[in-house]
């Protein structure tokens, strides 16, 4: 499902850096409320509902009301997209890499013998 023009996409919900430090303390936590949350992370709670906000739209944390709580949980599987992205690159800088370090191994092996 790609997003809409008012849903952002995970990789528009991860661009921000604050939001990504939201979804490493999630990661620690069955579930947190955005007051365990803001703590951390030295947010005021206002700030933190809206970067909640966008990551529930792009569908990286769930939300449970318990009473007057609400309590937030990571949804880690839409970052899978992004995995696989960024592991597209990661072959292509392997084989990069790997071609270079025989190419500068050749050549050393050739400098030695015209020694």
């Amino acid at each position: 499902m790609s997003p809409t023009a008012a849903e952002p996409s995970v990789f528009q919900a991860i661009a921000d850096p604050t939001r990504r430090a939201i979804l490493r303390h999630l990661c620690g936590a069955d579930e947190r409320t955005p007051t365990q949350i803001a703590a951390p992370l030295a947010m005021t709670l206002s700030a933190v509902s809206q970067h909640l906000k966008v990551l529930r739209a792009a569908g990286l944390v769930s939300v449970r009301q318990a009473g007057r709580e609400r309590w937030y949980r990571l949804e880690a599987h839409p970052l899978r997209e992004v995995s696989d992205w960024a592991r597209t690159y990661e072959r292509f800088w392997t084989e990069k890499l790997d071609a270079l370090s025989s190419y500068l191994e050749e050549e050393a092996k050739r400098e030695e013998e015209d020694k």
